[in-house]
């Protein structure tokens, strides 16, 4: 339905599913489908909802996955699609769920327009390079808004920024080949 999202499970090599989890942090991916490998250990500060499509067998993962959401003084909603005729865990049963029921109608599927792309450069820290440098490479010689410059990940060795999609090829073309503290960089596009 093309609706921009991310996947992350165990078959996914370890640059992909750290590539994946960047894109979902600067906003590239509004939507993250992941396996149990997302329950424990990431690092994303602001997940609004957990969506349960198939149940964990135990409370312990339940209670992990959920964790995911809510932290740090922020609120988060866990959803569970429970199938018709499906038996609920014991887990499960001492919740009050708010029950939301979906018959079998049609249901209008909205575009997702994609805000955030993801650029890739090619330096880092071990480069001496910071986010200030790459903020101003983007808004001296990119000619960017504040507004257009979103997340930036630096890496040992190189760098990933969220831009917003409208600018994204243009900035490239004036920014690609530039030096960037005594480093030529190369900047692309990650997909």
């Amino acid at each position: 339905n093309n609706i921009s999202h991310g996947c992350f499970h165990g078959s996914m090599e370890q640059i992909d599913r750290e590539r994946t989890l960047i894109k979902f942090r600067n906003g590239t991916h509004q939507l993250l489908v992941a396996t149990d490998l997302a329950a424990r250990g990431l690092d994303i500060p602001e997940i609004k909802f957990i969506l349960h499509y198939h149940l964990p067998p135990r409370n312990k993962e339940f209670t992990h996955r959920n964790g995911r959401t809510a932290r740090m003084n922020r609120d988060g909603v866990a959803y569970i699609l429970h199938w018709k005729d499906e038996e609920l865990p014991d887990f499960i049963q001492d919740i009050a769920p708010e029950k939301l029921t979906i018959e079998d109608q049609q249901i209008a599927t909205l575009p997702s327009p994609v805000k955030w792309k993801t650029l890739y450069i090619t330096g880092g820290r071990r480069d001496k390079i910071s986010k200030g440098d790459i903020a101003g490479l983007f808004y001296k010689q990119g000619k960017i808004q504040k507004n257009q410059l979103g997340v930036i990940e630096l890496k040992q060795d190189c760098t990933y920024v969220g831009v917003h999609a409208e600018i994204a090829e243009t900035l490239i073309r004036k920014v690609n080949n530039t030096k960037l503290k005594k480093k030529k960089v190369r900047i692309s596009l990650i997909s």
